[in-house]
């Protein structure tokens, strides 16, 4: 089935980038990174508003099994939840002791770990900061009976990690490999969930390399079907095929592609009463919205 794409909210400046769509039930929430703001639409009205300010870049949102929600802060260089009274709450801004890089996306678990990753995205801080923490990979939060949290590192010798899923049975931590090096491959990998928390050796499911252009630009952002099926925004004008969302089976089987009328597609989700919608932002600031055949899974709601 070919997914007819309609915009809900238009190109705005470049690189303006909406970002971290997540479905409450009954509406959209998503990012605006510059404007430090997470926007509603209402699908019953079709109105866009403002829903939190002073958000600080938060790029990624996520909820918990309990409806709370998680977000990646950029600016603040934190992990931030957002209280229903108003309050954005750091929850996590360390590892060892450091303060984080720039948290780029995250999912949690039914045990209400907070898995992330960790890259640098510049532009996101003074020039005269430097990154404290030396790697960039993904790092998991395990919570505490207190509510705070200690924090892991669970993968070592990522370039650039940016989207990230936790399987429905939590067996399973999907991950991109997604930097702009032409000399490293953009990859998407598949690590198993050991008892302790730890990560086995990933699988390599889907890799991208350059073309006579430049560098393929891999997986930004990525949500699940109700089959485990893994729907990615990908792609760009510079290279390759352009943009499009891709549907990976959990092995990393192609099953299907759909081209975007973006550049540069950010981050996808399912909603709508039945789940069969698919909204997608983009780095130019874009909101996109298409009926699919598929239904989306999301642990909440």
């Amino acid at each position: 089935m070919f997914w007819t794409f309609d915009v809900l909210l238009a190109s705005q400046a470049e690189f303006s980038a909406t970002e971290g769509p997540v479905w409450t039930g009954k509406e959209l929430l998503f990012t605006h990174i510059p404007l430090n703001r997470i926007l509603r639409y209402e699908p019953k009205s079709g109105e866009i508003s403002v829903w939190r300010t002073n958000t600080n870049r938060t790029n990624g949102l996520c909820f918990d099994a309990n409806g709370r929600l998680f977000g990646c802060c950029a600016g603040g260089r934190a992990i931030v939840r957002f209280d229903p009274e108003g309050r954005n709450t750091v929850v996590i801004d360390r590892y060892d002791g450091k303060r984080l890089n720039t948290p780029n996306d995250l999912a949690v678990d039914r045990k209400g770990r907070i898995w992330f990753t960790n890259p640098v995205n510049e532009g996101n801080w003074d020039e005269a900061e430097r990154p404290e923490v030396s790697h960039r990979d993904v790092l998991r939060a395990d919570p505490r009976t207190d509510g705070s949290y200690v924090v892991h590192r669970v993968t070592f010798g990522m370039t650039q990690p940016n989207g990230i899923l936790v399987s429905q049975d939590n067996r399973t931590l999907y991950v991109a490999e997604s930097g702009y090096d032409p000399k490293v491959d953009r990859e998407l990998r598949a690590y198993p969930i050991l008892e302790d928390g730890s990560l086995g050796s990933y699988d390599l499911l889907f890799a991208w390399g350059a073309d006579a252009r430049g560098a393929h630009r891999g997986i930004d952002g990525m949500c699940f079907d109700v089959d485990g099926n893994i729907i990615a925004t990908n792609g760009w004008e510079v290279a390759g095929p352009g943009p499009m969302l891709t549907v990976f089976s959990a092995n990393g089987r192609v099953l299907e592609t759909h081209p975007l009328p973006v550049n540069r597609p950010s981050n996808v989700c399912f909603g709508g009463p039945d789940m069969r919608t698919v909204f997608v932002t983009s780095i130019c600031g874009q909101l996109l919205q298409a009926r699919t055949d598929q239904t989306g899974w999301a642990m909440y709601p």
